[in-house]
């Protein structure tokens, strides 16, 4: 295939030289694009620094790396990158490695898109499914068995999304809202709406594509607000379903959440209620999982452990384990950030409000008409910048993008869309997973 890495499915590439199409196109997109992503997302990502001294979403001893705890008895091998352990209800972070470390998410992202999409399609809607729904999932996605021509409830869809993580389920559920531009740009202004400052969202399914990260403080406040909507509690703590396979058939699926399982040696962790797992060959394996014990609800969120796809697992469940013993006597060191408002730096605690009604919109205001001004400039000066590139190739006749330059000032030769994970990024050796292969075929790789 091509020489670039892919930004959005299977044959877009980054780099590719600008045409007058593609500018013709970026015109055409922009517009509904600044009117809908919030215009100070990056800037309020870029002004969210990590480092003690300065703003930290959450308070300022998240913003360290190395472990943080007030507390004793933590589990000793912990191998993930990040993890972070809070309570649902007070929103206190009880210990954290790492919390604002931004890596790549997987299929946990598929949180934040069924937080932001899943209120708007009551469960016994039907949609028939369209070739064009299914175009542009990535080559190598984890699948459902979604069927152009057949026709599905919206609760069917996400019964495929939080089950199976089916990419195809996912993109339906995107056209559905919109398109994949604007439910991208939704998502992205959800995650500041929630103070995930940490997120750049770039596809609703969570699939690998540059840019496209998270951090395990971000993760646990898309399962901690998802957790406050009944369909998506009900959904995450699904174990099998069945579902239509053309006509009348149906095939059973189950749920890849192996602490709500039991599956591949584990046993089911006592009292989880979900949330979401993830695997690409980019991003290893990430977990949120949230468990309650005699009244207590706790969150945790494991990022990218070094070991095979059982230890993410492992290390959640040790992590809950400690929260409910030892780390009942816990003093915070961070608390989870409250909905809305200006940027916290040091958010109050707040408790988890009365669940609101399943299908009530919860997007938050849209932007301003000044900040509309600022985008189309913005617009207009991309358009300016791609045509002055074209006129420069022309003249020049120079042919494709040079390698990418990797951080510290090495060079490096562009990824191909095959899955391979760069050199620099393959700390560990993983293994695709080949999950259970509905009747009708295809393959499900996490």
């Amino acid at each position: 295939m091509g020489s670039s890495e892919p930004v959005y499915g299977p044959r877009v590439r980054e780099c590719s030289p600008l045409s007058r199409r593609a500018l013709l196109g970026l015109a055409a997109a922009a517009v509904p694009l600044t009117a809908t992503a919030p215009a100070s997302a990056a800037g309020a990502r870029s002004a969210g620094t990590r480092a003690a001294g300065t703003s930290v979403v959450g308070g300022e001893r998240l913003g360290l790396g190395g472990v943080q705890v007030r507390a004793a008895g933590l589990p000793k091998k912990l191998t993930a990158e990040a993890w972070l352990v809070a309570d649902r209800d007070t929103g206190e972070v009880l210990a954290s490695y790492n919390a604002h470390r931004r890596l790549a998410p997987a299929s946990t992202l598929k949180m934040l898109f069924a937080d932001t999409v899943l209120p708007k399609f009551a469960p016994e809607q039907r949609y028939k499914v369209t070739d064009a729904d299914l175009a542009d999932i990535p080559s190598g996605s984890s699948l459902v068995g979604v069927q152009a021509g057949t026709t599905y409830t919206v609760e069917q869809l996400w019964q495929g999304v939080f089950l199976r993580s089916g990419n195809d389920a996912v993109h339906v559920l995107a056209h559905m809202n919109g398109g994949v531009a604007r439910t991208v740009a939704e998502m992205q202004a959800r995650a500041e709406y929630l103070h995930a400052l940490d997120t750049h969202v770039v596809s609703p399914d969570g699939f690998d594509h540059q840019g496209q990260i998270s951090s395990a403080y971000d993760l646990t406040l898309f399962a901690r607000a998802g957790l406050r909507n009944a369909d998506f509690r009900r959904h995450c703590g699904t174990r099998t379903a069945d579902f239509p396979a053309g006509g009348k058939k149906t095939f059973q699926i189950q749920n890849t959440d192996r602490l709500l399982t039991g599956a591949w040696g584990l046993r089911p962790y006592a009292g989880l209620l979900g949330v979401k797992n993830g695997y690409t060959s980019h991003a290893g394996n990430t977990f949120t999982g949230a468990a309650t014990r005699g009244g207590r609800t706790l969150l945790v969120t494991v990022m990218h452990p070094a070991e095979g796809s059982n230890a993410v697992y492992e290390q959640t469940a040790a992590l809950l384990d400690w929260g409910f013993g030892a780390g009942r006597a816990a003093q915070p060191v961070g608390l989870l950030a409250a909905p809305g408002g200006p940027h916290p730096t040091h958010p109050t605690v707040s408790p988890v409000p009365t669940e609101h009604s399943a299908h009530a919109s919860t997007t938050p205001p849209g932007p301003s008409t000044l900040r509309l001004a600022e985008g189309a400039a913005g617009t207009a000066a991309l358009l300016g910048a791609g045509a002055w590139a074209i006129l420069r190739r022309r003249r020049t006749g120079t042919a494709g993008a040079p390698a990418e330059a990797a951080p510290g000032g090495r060079r490096r030769a562009p990824a191909t869309d095959t899955g391979t994970v760069p050199q620099q990024n393959a700390r560990r050796t993983r293994t695709p997973e080949t999950e259970a292969t509905p009747q009708q075929g295809g393959r499900h790789r996490r």
